[in-house]
């Protein structure tokens, strides 16, 4: 009898575990190109002169200071969620604010845990806009990026022909002699 109850327990554990995935939340394309961008975001941010480059551009993108971008690191956010949620917080009545940051921030950590896409149809926005809009951040971040390498490697160049230059010889005396 004992042995009956324990092969039924393990059987109803086994479904539960089976059917755990079959309600989790499928992701939709639009939030996996989001988290494509958020995570090409946090590379840039990774390289060197990196953080800098992609605060600036969030600045400048959804028109926030440095301490707004600083206050969501600190709250262990990388570069590409900072996007998102700025992203997200200005769609929201009244834009930017700490009121909004915050309320998505909190759907965010949860409890329970949302994702991107759960927070922005709560929130009765779309996902799109701010996928475009962190997409186009990390486009300008890639080609800054390319910009700086570029003006280092001719740097480079032109103090390797500095220090290889070639050194005047004196001039050779003329042959010339009598005959």
């Amino acid at each position: 009898m004992k042995n009956n109850k324990l092969q039924l327990l393990f059987a109803g554990l086994f479904l539960c575990a089976a059917a755990i995935p079959a309600f989790a939340e499928e992701k939709t394309s639009e939030e996996k190109k989001l988290e494509t961008s958020a995570v090409e975001l946090d590379k840039s941010a990774a390289e060197p002169e990196g953080q800098p480059r992609v605060t600036a551009k969030i600045q400048t993108r959804f028109g926030v200071d440095g301490a707004r971008v600083q206050g969501l690191r600190d709250k262990k956010l990388g570069y590409g969620e900072i996007s998102i949620a700025l992203g997200l917080a200005q769609g929201l009545p009244g834009g930017i604010t700490d009121a909004n940051v915050d309320k998505i921030m909190a759907l965010r950590q949860g409890p329970p845990v949302m994702g991107w896409g759960k927070i922005a149809k709560d929130l009765g926005l779309k996902l799109g806009s701010v996928q475009s809009k962190v997409k186009k951040l990390a486009a300008e971040v890639r080609k800054e990026e390319g910009r700086a390498k570029k003006a280092a490697e001719k740097a480079m160049k032109a103090e390797k022909r500095e220090k290889h230059e070639k050194v005047e010889r004196p001039q050779k005396p003329e042959k010339g002699g009598k005959r």
